[in-house]
């Protein structure tokens, strides 16, 4: 009788030596909390090399949206899991041609791997008698080893596993196993995806959101959080903290030329982000540029911002043009929500003529002609208050896209750091 598993490869964790059992301990974690909060009931084991999900038949909708959505793996199937005889692996392998069959497909091969070696038959062996059962009890499948439409894959392990239809993971590092940076968030289409992709190397979230209310919505404010949820939906959770810096741009309209405004918007971002980022222990700051895609983010520009950093800023879009980094929004599920029409200040206060290649000297002097006041009081840091001050004291936080951990369980040694 064979048992119904989701079989997961984990690809680059298998590389990590002596760190390996620490990558897989959080993956776990991730794994189980995830599964608990979409498939309840099902459980999590592993052997080496692989997870398994089982007690999962009934629940496998949910199950497979948990997988589409886990960083740190690189394929899963839909697996058979039986007794390791002859007999069961050929009839778990015709099962599988069947389904193989009514997917449309027209013909398969099959790959075998023996990991325990007392199995009677070897791996090319398994695949000829695999091979004959199926073409002599599913009609219309031919073999083809060339291009098969399709791949039944046997795997002699503990168990027994057959399988076929085996989907793609998001590959990468489990979120929370390479420390916490923070991203600035705005609600665009660039953002989103840096999140989702440094979340896939690793890294645990958070993120700032600068809003001016009146003059962006609160539309603006509900759509960055339904960007924050889906992030977090692969990151395990981001943090959402919402600044108001209506104060901070009227005071830039106020006392800089318009062809500024953008630049200098850029630096007081980065300045209290910084500020933000070392409160929480951050090591990083993220953000969604792309080198030269709008004027702000020109190589001279891009160095205006950053001379208000105080922590290493990483750009995971740099290289990219529009049309990828739209693909990516498309394959994450952030560009439906960051197309809705609902702008951020970034596009409200974006001056007819920018700067297209600012001198940091001269950006510092402009921005130090603001007296914006330093962010909030931080490593004994007790200088004047100012706007930004102001700002990070209204700083609103909530939690968006945030599984549930439990102390005590296998896997569940609490939240990533």
């Amino acid at each position: 009788m064979t048992e119904i598993v989701y079989l997961i490869k984990l690809g680059e964790l298998t590389l990590k030596g002596g760190n390996r059992e620490g990558f897989e301990r959080v993956l776990r974690r991730n794994l189980t909390a995830m599964l608990r909060a979409k498939a309840p009931g099902a459980g999590v084991t592993n052997q080496p090399g692989r997870f398994y999900i089982h007690r999962a038949e009934a629940a496998g909708p949910a199950v497979e949206e948990v997988l589409s959505r886990l960083v740190g793996i690189t394929g899963w199937a839909r697996a058979r899991r039986g007794e390791k005889t002859p007999e069961a692996v050929l009839a778990a392998c015709v099962e599988e041609g069947r389904r193989l069959r009514e997917t449309g497909a027209r013909s398969f091969k099959v790959e075998a791997r023996r990991a325990d070696k007392s199995f009677p038959l070897g791996s090319q062996e398994i695949c000829r008698a695999a091979g004959d059962a199926v073409l002599a009890q599913v009609p219309g499948l031919e073999v083809n080893v060339r291009e098969p439409a399709g791949i039944i894959a046997v795997e002699i392990r503990e168990k027994a596993y057959v399988y076929t239809l085996e989907k793609k993971g998001r590959r990468g590092l489990p979120a929370g196993s390479a420390g916490r940076g923070l991203l600035l968030l705005s609600g665009g289409i660039d953002s989103p995806v840096a999140g989702c992709l440094m979340a896939g190397r690793g890294m645990g979230l958070d993120a700032a959101y600068f809003h001016t209310p009146p003059y962006t919505s609160p539309e603006a404010l509900d759509k960055t959080v339904k960007l924050a949820e889906i992030i977090g939906s692969y990151s395990m959770g981001v943090r959402l903290h919402a600044v108001n810096f209506t104060a901070v741009q009227g005071r830039i309209r106020e006392r800089a030329p318009a062809e500024w405004a953008t630049v200098l918007l850029r630096m007081a971002m980065m300045d209290a982000a910084s500020a933000i980022a070392r409160r929480l222990r951050a090591k990083c700051l993220i953000t969604g540029e792309s080198l030269s895609q709008v004027a702000s983010q020109t190589i001279e520009n891009l160095t205006c911002g950053e001379s208000r950093a105080r922590l290493p800023v990483l750009r995971p879009l740099v290289g990219l043009d529009k049309e990828a980094i739209t693909t990516l929004a498309k394959d994450f599920g952030t560009y439906e929500t960051s197309i809705l029409p609902h702008p951020d200040c970034c596009v409200l206060f974006s001056p007819p003529h920018p700067v297209l290649r600012g001198n940091p000297e001269e950006a510092g002097a402009l921005y130090e002609a603001l007296e914006l006041g330093p962010p909030f009081p931080d490593g004994g840091n007790t200088g004047p208050g100012g706007l930004l001050q102001e700002a990070l004291r209204g700083m609103e936080t909530r939690k968006c896209g945030y599984y549930e951990y439990r102390q005590g369980e296998p896997g569940d040694e609490g939240p990533a750091p």
